[in-house]
């Protein structure tokens, strides 16, 4: 695969990251999922906003005070009189410097508490709602772009709540007061002021526009980047062991490369917009100073409000440069809203009933009534299948690759729902129960069974963790796992290390066997379940699993024969379809049926 195409597979698959013109319902969704954020401190920002407007009106002030102590504490013959105005102006410019202090302390304190209480809210909806997510959403959806979620952007959201607002609020207070302050002082300098204005407003405008496209690329080139290193490092075997390391290292230097490119584009918007601020705020600065140092020589001015005006002046013009800090935030994090409320957005095809059917006491009986199901439309996998397993009957799928026989299992265990048709345990529709309920009544072991890190005791406690210590040895014992367990330096509190890897891969799968044990369902699914065990450690799960599958329904997904023999019932399918349906002694007889066929070749393969 090209870097291109990969880029483009990459592009295809992101539903949350379509062009600019499809944002605008997403963006209102961005929107109401920051204000039901803020929901419950809305007194508390009140408080904010009120203590941000007296903070800027102490700051304002200061100008005002000066101009004061200047025009009336230093004149040009020193009396009493005026020493006693400068101590004032001295004492109320202290003043309101502590006000402005003050103020300042107490907005960060309280910002920074309901900040980093947003973010937490907001990281807990996001992990619980992956987590509700079903199968197939995760199946669509990569892991890098989980971790991009569930960190980089949380992270442009942290930045703008504990800047963006502020210096936006801010900026906002100060133009406009210092706009009505200059108008104030001398409207003729105001003026002149306003006449640079509209320029402002059209600069601010274009770095709006261009910046918003910018910074949207801006997150999708990041998640592009974190996507190729999280695939590329959760599959190093794979890569190491096809040589993809220079390829990989190609496809990442691309991304990569894109990433800095689009940057570089911010950059370059900023060094048109800061500048073009600074020369329009210096170009009004010259014209006012000039024009008000002749109004002074002409006595129409005093030098005190020359030089208030001036400060004021400058003060208009800073806030521009908060504001671009802000568009930059506000850009990147409205990005990341965007995303983030396409997830939370995504409903899980796989929902509990409003009116759930509660199941005293469960049997196992599993059954299919036409059940029709698909991965992509119109292609069946399953073509109007009937099946019943009685409760407390082992089954075995057979088949080749593709027949269906993992569909079956997903359906059982309604990680899927099926395109039509019913799935029922005890007659009732799975559709009917909670996800919970079905969940402690049906577990399925497969293949991959992932390890979490920590002590063996805790994985086989996963689906039980108020086991007892008792009962999580007699899981393992049950499954003949105890003694590989025991003879570990630590027991049962060896750390299996990251996904288990301190464990080899007979020894994970009887761990899981153990889990399954412990959980002690009413269905039991194993899929392929012993395929990465070695024929000793087969062996000894061949012997555990009369126990194991005693008293429940099971199903059995393998290939391995000798893993079949300990059913009751042997199912053969074909493109969906059960062609076979039997014992294993009598599918045996049949000479001419698939099962005999797949038996032979077995019995001759361990020849």
């Amino acid at each position: 695969m090209s870097v291109t195409e990969w880029r483009g597979r990459f592009d295809d698959q992101q539903d949350d990251d379509s062009p600019i013109d499809e944002k605008q319902p997403r963006r209102r969704e961005a929107t109401a999922l920051l204000l039901d954020l803020l929901r419950p401190f809305r007194a508390a920002v009140m408080v904010l906003a009120v203590v941000v407007v007296v903070e800027n009106a102490a700051r304002l002030t200061v100008p005002l005070l000066i101009q004061r102590g200047i025009d009336h504490g230093i004149p040009p013959i020193v009396d009493s009189g005026s020493a006693r105005e400068l101590l004032l102006v001295v004492g109320a410019l202290c003043a309101v410097v502590l006000v402005q202090a003050i103020s300042r302390m107490f907005f960060l304190r309280r910002s920074g508490r309901i900040g980093q209480t947003v973010l937490l809210e907001l990281r807990r909806r996001l992990f619980r709602h992956f987590g509700r997510l079903d199968v197939a959403f995760h199946d669509r959806y990569t892991s890098g772009r989980v971790v991009s979620r569930s960190t980089n952007d949380i992270e442009a959201i942290q930045e703008m709540l504990q800047n963006g607002f502020d210096s936006l609020i801010t900026a906002v207070l100060t133009m406009f007061g210092t706009a009505a302050l200059l108008i104030v002082l001398d409207w003729r300098l105001g003026l002149i002021c306003l006449v640079a204005f509209p320029i402002l407003v059209a600069l601010a405008a274009w770095f709006r526009a261009e910046s918003a496209k910018t910074y949207r690329e801006v997150r999708e080139s990041a998640a592009l980047v974190i996507v190729q290193f999280v695939e590329t490092m959760t599959g190093i075997k794979a890569v190491q062991a096809y040589r993809r390391e220079r390829r990989n290292q190609e496809i990442f230097e691309d991304v990569a490369d894109r990433y800095k490119e689009v940057n570089e584009k911010t950059f370059k918007l900023l060094a048109v917009f800061m500048p073009g601020v600074k020369l329009v705020g210096n170009l009004t600065t010259g014209a006012v100073l000039l024009y008000g140092g002749y109004r002074v020589l002409h006595g129409e001015m005093t030098i005190g409000t020359l030089a208030a005006f001036l400060l004021y002046l400058r003060m208009f013009f800073e806030p521009m440069q908060e504001i671009t800090q802000f568009f930059n935030t506000f850009q990147s994090a409205a990005s990341a809203l965007e995303k983030l409320a396409g997830v939370l957005g995504t409903q899980p095809a796989i929902v509990d009933p409003v009116s759930p059917t509660r199941l005293d006491q469960v049997r196992g009986e599993v059954a299919f009534h036409d059940v029709e199901f698909s991965y992509v439309p119109g292609r069946p996998v399953l073509p109007k299948l009937s099946l019943t397993v009685p409760a407390g009957q082992t089954v075995a799928l057979v088949g080749t690759t593709g027949a269906g026989k993992t569909t079956i299992a997903k359906l059982i265990a309604r990680f899927y729902d099926p395109t039509s048709g019913a799935v029922t345990l005890d007659g009732t529709d799975l559709r009917d129960l909670r996800q919970s309920e079905l969940r402690r009544h049906v577990v399925m072991v497969t293949q991959e069974n992932f390890m979490f890190d920590g002590s063996i005791a805790d994985n086989i406690r996963f689906g039980r963790p108020e086991a007892t210590d008792a009962e999580v040895r007699a899981a393992a014992e049950a499954v003949g796992a105890d003694r590989f367990i025991t003879a570990l330096p630590e027991g049962y509190d060896t750390d299996v290390a990251k996904r288990g890897g301190r464990l080899s891969a007979g020894q994970r799968q009887l761990v899981a066997f153990a889990r399954a044990f412990l959980a002690d369902p009413a269905v039991l699914i194993l899929d392929e379940a012993t395929s990465s065990l070695d024929i000793p450690s087969e062996r000894m799960v061949q012997q555990a699993l009369e126990t194991v599958l005693a008293d429940r329904t099971a199903l059995v997904i393998a290939h391995r024969l000798s893993t079949v023999e300990v059913a009751d019932r042997v199912l053969v399918l074909e493109h969906g379809r059960i062609i076979e349906d039997g014992s294993p002694a009598e599918l045996i007889r049949e000479d001419s049926g698939h099962y005999a066929a797949l038996h032979q070749a077995w019995v001759h393969s361990l020849a």
